[in-house]
This record gives C-alpha cells, structure tokens and sequence, in this order.
C-alpha cells in the first residue's frame, strides 16, 4: 500500500516570504524562522529554497537546529537560536558558527568567558514574561555591552495576532525605551504578526514564521502543504450500524465508509473527528466515528468513485481550518505531522 503522501510547495514558502518581506521598507532585512523543522515540513529544503530566495538570516529554537541547519546551507547566512548560550551547546556554536540571543545574565558571562569577540545578539523581555532581560538585569549588564558587540537586539509581541490589543503598543514602547540606551545596535520585535501591524514594529529585520507556511495571521497566504490519505478499505454500512470505537456515529442512510491510513500517530489530533472533512477534489466526505491511532473512517456515500486517496490537508481545508476543527491553532497541526508520510518538494 502506498504511504500517505505529504507534498510541500517550496515555491509558496518562496512566494510568502517575499510578500511578507514587501510589507516592510526596503531597509528592513526580512529574515525567516525555521525551528522545529521548519515548521514540522523539513529544515534543509525549506532553507535551501529560501536562502536562493535572498533570506540571509535565520533563527531556530536551539543550537541542535542550527548545526543541522548550518550544514544544509552552507557558511554565508547568520543562524540565530533563540534559546541562547544554553550549558553544554558550546561546541555547537564553535563548530556551526551558530549566534546566540543571549536572555539572561548568566548566559552573557559564560559567553563573554568562552566565545567574546564571536557574535552574538540580545534577547529582553518587553512584557510576555518568557525568554530575556528585563530593564534591571539588561542594566546590570550594560558595562559588559562594548565587549559583547552585539550584533541584533531583540523582543517578542505576545498578542501580535490581535492587532488591536493594547499589550503591542505598550511592548513597542518598553522596546524603545530599553533599547535607547543602545542605538546602535540593529533591532527586531516583529515576527508574523508583527510585520502585519504599523511599520513603526518593522524596526531594522523582521522574523516571519507561521506566515511562511500559509497560517493566520497572514490573511491571503499562499497555501503551502497537501495530505493526501490512501484508502485502504471500503465498506457499505447499513441504517443503524455504527463506526469506530464507542459506537459514536451511527448511519441514518445506506452509507459508504472508506477507511484511510492516518490518524492521531501520524498528528491527525484526535478531537477534529466530529468536525473535520476529507476531500476528493472539491467534493467534502465528513469524518465519521472516532479518528484513531492509524485510521480514520469517512462517508463517502455522495462520491460516483472513491478515489485512491482522499486529501486531509489542502487549499480548501487549510491547516488553520483543521486546527480550528480540532480546537487548536495552525502550528500545533503542521509541528505535529509525522515522519510516516512520504515527502515530495516542488518548486
């Protein structure tokens, strides 16, 4: 039997980061965020393709990301990690030559002892209360910034999906205020939804992540990922028979069910069941019955042919449209994709 197939378009990866980096100035730098994998749809021909795009920066969660990244594309981008100079990462950042974000004082001490004269950014913490300095531990290190050298200085909006939201004004502000002091330094506090926001947030380089890969909050992205499902089986199911375990759905008409090899192992969540579709074309076939382990079932009562394969994942059903059917958001559905599926490029 096949496996299922996951088809990711490198060119809409292309196509998304240009449109994103066209929303700011010509002198902003817009780099891209690829951690976990880019996104769960693969690290090195995600940053190849966007690196022959024109991205010359980029960021990743921890230095394990960024040597894997570093050998797929090469010496000439700057790779930052966003978690920092973390104990036991050093050979990392010496033999990938990776740039730490630095969040807190320890981490600028350890780094000035084994690494000063490498570069190296700074990571503060302007109100989501998660990774950086705020402005008493930013000042308590401030002596230490002519021999740190800095070479990007950073925050992150916490409610940049909700333009309206009076925490991005106020994250602006405290940004510009920390930051004051060190005007010199090239500055970054947008990343998706940021870039959406005023261009005053654009600052020197932006970081668009979920934008990328064709997620909200970036409205009229290009789709960027296909799941299509092999049909393993069919059966006809009559007036009061039921589907799956705890007999959840029980047919109201003659049915057709096609079960599909996929399910909650795979990162097809769960609780999607009740909402969620397959599709052949455009024609939607409902989910029916619990989603499972390794498979999941569907009506496909209202099709003239089953097809080989039924899409879970495309421009109709989008991975914003699937997390809402399972309650959760876009990145948890792409992060979640799992390594049983056979993985095609395109341009």
């Amino acid at each position: 039997m096949p496996a299922a197939l996951l088809t990711v378009n490198l060119g809409a990866i292309v196509a998304n980061w240009r449109a994103l980096d066209a929303l700011s100035a010509k002198t902003v730098e817009t780099g891209a965020v690829i951690k976990a994998d880019a996104y769960g749809l693969g690290v090195a021909p995600v940053g190849r393709a966007l690196q022959k795009a024109g991205a010359k920066t980029f960021f990743v969660a921890l230095a394990a990301e960024g040597a894997t990244l570093r050998q797929a594309i090469g010496p000439a981008a700057r790779i930052f990690v966003f978690s920092g100079y973390m104990r036991g990462d050093e050979a990392a950042y010496r033999d990938f030559n990776l740039t730490p974000l630095l969040n807190n004082a320890d981490q600028v001490t350890r780094f000035l002892a084994d690494r000063q004269g490498a570069a190296c950014g700074l990571q503060l913490d302007t109100g989501m209360n998660r990774l950086g300095m705020e402005a008493a531990e930013l000042a308590s290190i401030i002596a230490q910034i002519p021999a740190l050298n800095p070479v990007l200085i950073m925050s992150h909006l916490a409610c940049a999906d909700e333009p309206e939201h009076p925490q991005n004004a106020a994250q602006l502000t405290a940004f510009k205020d920390l930051t004051a002091t060190l005007p010199d330094i090239p500055r970054s506090l947008s990343a998706t939804g940021g870039i959406l926001l005023r261009a005053d947030y654009h600052m020197n380089l932006t970081r668009p992540g979920i934008g990328l890969y064709g997620g909200d909050p970036f409205i009229g992205a290009q789709p960027v990922v296909t799941l299509s499902l092999p049909v393993i089986q069919t059966r006809p199911v009559s007036v009061g028979e039921s589907v799956g375990y705890g007999a959840t759905w029980i047919a109201t008409r003659p049915s057709v069910i096609a079960t599909v090899a996929g399910g909650y192992a795979d990162g097809l969540i769960r609780a999607m069941g009740p909402n969620a579709s397959l599709y052949a074309r455009d024609v939607a076939c409902p989910i029916v019955g619990r989603v499972s382990m390794d498979l999941i079932t569907v009506d496909v009562t209202d099709l003239a042919r089953v097809q080989a394969a039924l899409d879970i994942l495309n421009a109709t059903q989008t991975v914003d449209s699937l997390a809402q059917a399972a309650g959760t958001i876009g990145y948890e559905i792409l992060t979640s994709l799992g390594n049983r599926y056979e993985r095609v490029y395109k341009d």
